[in-house]
């Protein structure tokens, strides 16, 4: 989230480092007798100050809050909902992060699986803790001193911290289903876990809440913060996760309908670096990156996302998360009507092995070069993108790389000095939940409780925005993006199709909307939980393995040839075993493992 400046949104972060931090700013604090000066503690805290810090420091762990070197932490979810989802190889070398392996491969029961895993628990909870201190503190601020804060400020300070709380719990029961939930007047922190049914319940009362503290703008106009609009949003995608359609087509149209959300004019402007776009009308929810804030090694840039750059030429490192042939297969669109080949040729859309280049013509989706650096296609601004300066082993993760978070060179968005790599890290804005994703949430709402029409318009929306603009010669900004017929365009031959017709049933509109929402958000963390959620993970995983459309990854990628089947027990991740153990009381763990591991 941005809170007006960058700089202001690392205030609480800082400060809530000092409590722990400042005693080690004395030389002398072992030998010295004198009272340790500095220090913060819940009573330093009690006031204004102290809550608003405290508050701030909830939003940071929207994203990776060290610089630790492992990557579970990251706010777009890469290793586990794109990685795990066949959208995206873990790419760079098989030796490098060789936890993502075991993820990629679907052994999510392995000690090295465990370590990504237990960074992504610790860190969400880090998140809920944070959040519930803000609660805390907030009330013990209003009963000793009642005139801190106003009516309003205390009620929009308390929906900010439970509108993070929900969300932090929502990121745990997209992992593991059943999860334990913690509020602030909970002290014993051996909590036994309840249903994936209870974390919904846990969920929609604390975003319920939040709605009705919040205010309708960002409070004191810092676009960041959380609002009632952002807290109803966020309501109607956990209905949807929950199966509550005709609840979700509610929420979610009265959102479209009269919140101030809308989709950007084209693509470009939804991931990027230039700040005269950002959190723009379609940002619900955003990690916001900051990198030339004065944090000399930008720990607060794309902490989580550093390692997804094109690997050499400028950025150096590391080539992550590169693109699968089966997700750039899949932009391939149907010559006259432009809706996808997926669709249109369900058998055949697949069976293209070779390196997607700009010599291959075939039409594809122009979101495929928003989303995809691929040989001969300007990488945004940075000139051709080409296999041989670009991907680090192609054998291991292809010839592609991610672009959704590749800053544009002109867009001064660079880390400038300092860091570990800071030509990697950059503060282009990781979107959590943004209003494309909401409106194709909707989509299937309305497809699910039988309104196909308004289901069709809804998906068709989407795809006008990915009609106007495809990526341009990127000579200059005022070229990145350019129509898509534009003529200096001569790399591909871009398509975007609108649904003429409603959805003639039920089973059509899913095929649209899944697919869609494939396009769309490719590369943003969703694609597996979707997949889980739809009870299609196991059909779609293990065709993309081994052969669905006409392609099979396990022959494509050598490194897949040894990926396990996706059963039932993948329905849910494991639980790490070293937060199973530090649930027990006596011998009885309060913390039950998901079925299967």
């Amino acid at each position: 989230m941005k809170i007006v400046s960058k700089h202001q949104l690392l205030v609480g972060t800082a400060i809530l480092a000092l409590a722990t931090g400042a005693v080690y700013g004395c030389s002398d604090f072992l030998s010295s007798s004198a009272t340790p000066q500095g220090a913060l503690d819940a009573t330093n805290l009690a006031n204004r100050a102290g809550v608003e810090a405290t508050l701030i420091g909830a939003y940071r762990p929207l994203d990776c809050t060290t610089s630790s070197g492992s990557w579970g932490c990251a706010a777009s979810n890469w290793a586990f909902g794109s990685v795990g989802s066949g959208e995206t190889y873990k790419g760079s070398t098989g030796s490098d992060q060789p936890p993502i392996n075991d993820l990629e491969g679907y052994h999510w029961g392995s000690a090295k699986a465990e370590d990504y895993l237990n960074q992504k628990w610790s860190h969400v909870y880090e998140g809920v803790v944070r959040s519930n201190a803000a609660l805390r503190l907030l009330k013990q601020v209003l009963t000793a001193t009642p005139g801190e804060f106003s009516t309003a400020e205390a009620n929009s300070i308390e929906g900010e911290a439970l509108f993070l709380r929900a969300h932090y719990h929502f990121e745990a029961y997209r992992m593991w289903g059943n999860i334990p939930y913690y509020r602030e007047d909970d002290t014993d922190f051996r909590k036994a876990n309840g249903t994936s049914a209870e974390a919904i319940t846990n969920l929609l009362a604390d975003l319920d809440a939040a709605i009705g503290l919040l205010p309708v703008d960002p409070r004191n106009g810092e676009k960041g913060r959380a609002t009632s609009w952002a807290a109803k949003a966020y309501k109607g995608r956990v209905q949807v996760y929950a199966g509550q359609f005709a609840a979700a087509v509610t929420t979610l149209s009265d959102v479209r309908l009269n919140g101030p959300y809308a989709l950007e004019v084209s693509f470009d402007r939804v991931w990027t670096g230039f700040s005269d776009f950002t959190n723009g009308k379609e940002t619900i929810l955003a990690y916001q990156a900051s990198a030339n804030d004065g944090d000399p090694g930008g720990n607060n840039a794309n902490q989580g996302e550093r390692l997804n750059m094109p690997n050499g030429g400028h950025f150096g490192c590391c080539g992550f998360n590169q693109p699968t042939q089966n997700l750039v297969n899949g932009f391939r669109v149907d010559p006259v009507s432009g809706l996808p080949l997926s669709i249109t040729s369900p058998t055949t859309w697949n069976t293209n092995d070779a390196n997607f280049t700009s010599a291959n013509l075939a039409p594809v989706d122009p979101r495929l070069d928003w989303t995809v650096g691929r040989e001969g296609v300007p990488l945004k601004d940075w000139g051709l993108y080409t296999v041989s300066a670009y991907a680090r082993d192609v054998a291991n993760g292809g010839p592609y790389s991610p672009k959704k978070n590749v800053h544009e060179q002109s867009s001064g968005s660079e880390l400038q000095n300092g860091g570990w790599s800071p030509t990697q890290q950059n503060d282009v804005n990781i979107h959590i939940f943004r209003f494309a994703d909401a409106l194709l949430l909707e989509a299937e709402a309305q497809a699910e409780t039988g309104d196909l029409a308004t289901a069709t318009t809804l998906v068709n929306m989407v795809r006008l925005r990915a009609g106007q603009t495809a990526q341009g010669l990127g000579t200059s900004r005022a070229n990145i993006a350019v129509p898509i017929n534009d003529p200096s365009i001569t790399w591909a031959v871009y398509r975007v199709g609108q649904y003429l017709t409603t959805f003639a049933d039920l089973t059509y509109a899913r095929e649209a909307i899944r697919t869609e929402r494939r396009l769309e958000l490719a590369m943003e963390g969703q694609r597996l939980f979707d997949l889980r959620r739809w009870g299609i993970a196991a059909t779609t995983l293990n065709g993309y393995l081994t052969g669905v459309g006409g392609g099979r990854e396990d022959t494509r990628r050598l490194c897949l040839a040894s990926a396990e089947a996706f059963t039932a027990r993948h329905q849910l991740y494991p639980i790490p075993n070293i937060q199973v153990e530090l649930s027990k009381v006596g011998s009885e763990n309060r913390l039950a493992q998901n079925p299967g591991w």
